[in-house]
């Protein structure tokens, strides 16, 4: 075989990157998806005889192409020689949840020298092979839409019945019963000092907003803006 030839077979490369994503910071704290993910690409990338070199991982939604993890490893990736680095993902739903940002991506991906491989499907850049990853791209986009219909339906549902669904105020706290779900029940001791502190105001005790700003722990909460009519609705 001569020189030629030889440098026209590509090397099987031997490192790799693992790209992991969850929807938000919640699922990081209270779920376990970036280390199930990473572990599943980890059991992967021994049975390649990949070396893990790095770990991006994000917490956002994969509707969106630029992402702070995923712009660091495509920086990552365009520092080493083409070809040499393998991405893993754990499923392509983990990669892009939009079949735009998909497109996107594989594009930007391949630009900077990195393939992508996934124990859940094999990519390839043949007719049919690129027709499955689209269907499952598009599938993937499907889910999450779907998923937000739904959790857009259950929460007109709840307001319906009397029940909040939004972002619980400073100095209350969302608590979980029996019966109804999660309830707003007072943060103590939290709400017992905003109480006091908007009283004080409402009443004219407080003079100034800057006054009532000063009267609440710099450890507890922020207050960029309290109006009189609010604080004596408060009040009342």
């Amino acid at each position: 075989m001569n020189a030629q030839n030889q440098q026209s077979i590509a090397t099987k490369p031997t490192r790799a990157v693992i790209y992991t994503r969850v929807s938000g910071a919640k699922q990081v704290r209270e779920g376990d998806g970036l280390a199930s993910q990473e572990n599943r690409c980890r059991e992967y990338a021994t049975y390649k005889d990949y070396d893990v070199v790095e770990v991006f991982s994000d917490d956002m939604s994969g509707k969106f192409e630029r992402r702070p993890a995923m712009d660091r490893m495509l920086a990552f990736l365009r520092l080493h020689p083409r070809n040499s680095i393998v991405v893993i993902i754990d499923d392509i739903s983990r990669f892009a949840r939009n079949v735009q940002a998909h497109i996107k991506l594989r594009e930007t991906l391949a630009d900077a020298g990195g393939i992508l491989e996934s124990p859940s499907i094999e990519f390839g850049e043949d007719s049919d092979s690129r027709l499955v990853e689209h269907m499952l791209a598009s599938v993937a986009q499907h889910q999450r839409e779907k998923n937000a219909e739904q959790t857009s339906n259950r929460m007109k549902g709840r307001m319906m019945n009397g029940y909040t669904v939004f972002a619980a105020p400073i100095g209350y706290k969302y608590k979980k019963t029996g019966a109804h779900g999660k309830l707003l029940t007072r943060d103590e001791p939290l709400a017992s000092i905003i109480q006091e502190g908007l009283e004080g105001y409402a009443t004219g005790r407080i003079a100034s907003q800057a006054e009532l700003k000063r009267s609440f722990p710099k450890t507890c909460l922020t207050v960029k803006s309290v109006s009189r009519r609010s604080a004596t609705s408060s009040a009342a």
